[in-house]
């Protein structure tokens, strides 16, 4: 069965940080781009940062660029999403995402993804 499972949300004060985990199981991350989104209620989901398997290129939206960055460990088949100076618009519902065959941005900005991760809760919140 193919699988993504986030893990590593939760309440965290502003200024703070967490960093976000993807772990793939069926199947090997290595050649998929991968990508993080959030989602709040009442909004769109929205690309975060995604990641090209094929030349390392990353896409970073304007409100996270210089906060946050993406990695991934395919020796352990996981993503990662390490966030610093957190702040509390940044409360939402992230997920993580694969795709094949597609450019950062338009994973990012046009949502063209595989397969979806269930989400994990991160609050940002003194």
């Amino acid at each position: 069965q193919l699988q993504l499972v986030e893990s590593g949300g939760g309440l965290v004060q502003p200024g703070g940080s967490l960093t976000l985990s993807c772990a793939a199981s069926g199947f090997s991350l290595d050649y998929y781009t991968i990508g993080w989104f959030r989602q709040v209620p009442g909004k769109e989901r929205e690309g975060v940062s995604c990641l090209s398997s094929r030349d390392g290129s990353t896409y970073y939206s304007d409100s996270v660029k210089g906060r946050f960055t993406i990695s991934r460990d395919n020796a352990k088949n996981t993503a990662y999403l390490r966030m610093n100076s957190l702040k509390p618009e940044d409360t939402a519902v992230y997920y993580c995402a694969t795709a094949l065959l597609t450019t950062v941005q338009n994973m990012c900005e046009r949502r063209r993804v595989n397969s979806w991760g269930q989400g994990t809760q991160v609050t940002v919140s003194s």
